[in-house]
């Protein structure tokens, strides 16, 4: 299964990568293509893809929040950032022994999807969930947490092809270049970008809060097709990454 994954990965991510590698003399250009390269990566292909249709279905029912996009994509950034600052800190030889820790952490994201899904088709109630984009001050809190803690983990989905291109490519860049602590950030607006994408076509075809619009019946259509669609994503990944 993870070979038939890959193989898509590698198919649309070959471009970006051609792209980068001719883009290889300018280190912020760089990290942002292998960024989106990493994006397209099996270990990160299902958390992009999870994230897009969490955020997606709830952009199309409640409306866009900006604040919790912007979280979600810091959540990514302390994430690559504190990865790149421990290799910095511990030496280029720590570096060899980190896919020992992420493996179990990748293993998580499967059940985490499938739980998900789940209470989104309204089986049982989970409160950080449903505090994640209310609209009252303290809930906002909730909301920006929830959202900073998907991207975070999110982020933690190690395979050989993301190890090759934050460890091996991107990590000798960031530690050779003057301005090189910026690159991880860099790298992680890159892996980010096919969320903000489907984010940002939302909003620009005024979509933002349109199912609501149309009556609760259809937002609830819509979610139980995104629960659905998260379960799914879910053992996909534990059939892959298992």
């Amino acid at each position: 299964m993870f070979q038939f994954i890959d193989e898509i990965s590698y198919f649309l991510r070959e471009p970006f990568m051609n792209i980068a590698y001719s883009m290889e003399s300018i280190p912020i250009l760089f990290a942002l293509l292998l960024g989106i390269v990493g994006a397209l990566a099996p270990c990160q292909f299902s958390g992009n893809v999870s994230a897009i249709t969490l955020y997606g279905s709830n952009s199309l029912n409640r409306g866009i929040s900006w604040s919790d996009t912007i979280f979600y994509v810091l959540g990514k950034i302390v994430a690559f950032s504190g990865l790149g600052l421990i290799v910095y800190l511990l030496g280029e030889g720590f570096q060899q022994l980190l896919p020992y820790f992420f493996e179990p952490m990748r293993k998580v994201l499967g059940p985490i999807l499938i739980i998900i899904g789940i209470y989104m088709l309204g089986v049982f109630q989970m409160k950080w969930t449903m505090n994640l984009w209310k609209s009252s001050t303290e809930k906002n809190r909730k909301g920006k947490w929830g959202a900073f803690m998907l991207g975070f983990s999110f982020s933690l989905g190690f395979c050989p092809t993301m190890f090759i291109l934050f460890f091996m490519l991107m990590m000798p860049m960031t530690l050779s270049t003057s301005y090189g602590a910026v690159l991880p950030s860099l790298f992680a607006i890159g892996t980010s970008i096919p969320f903000l994408l489907v984010i940002f076509v939302i909003w620009y075809l005024g979509l933002s809060g349109k199912v609501l619009k149309k009556g609760r019946k259809v937002g609830l259509i819509v979610q139980r097709v995104a629960g659905s669609f998260m379960i799914f994503i879910g053992i996909l990944d534990i059939l892959t990454f298992w």
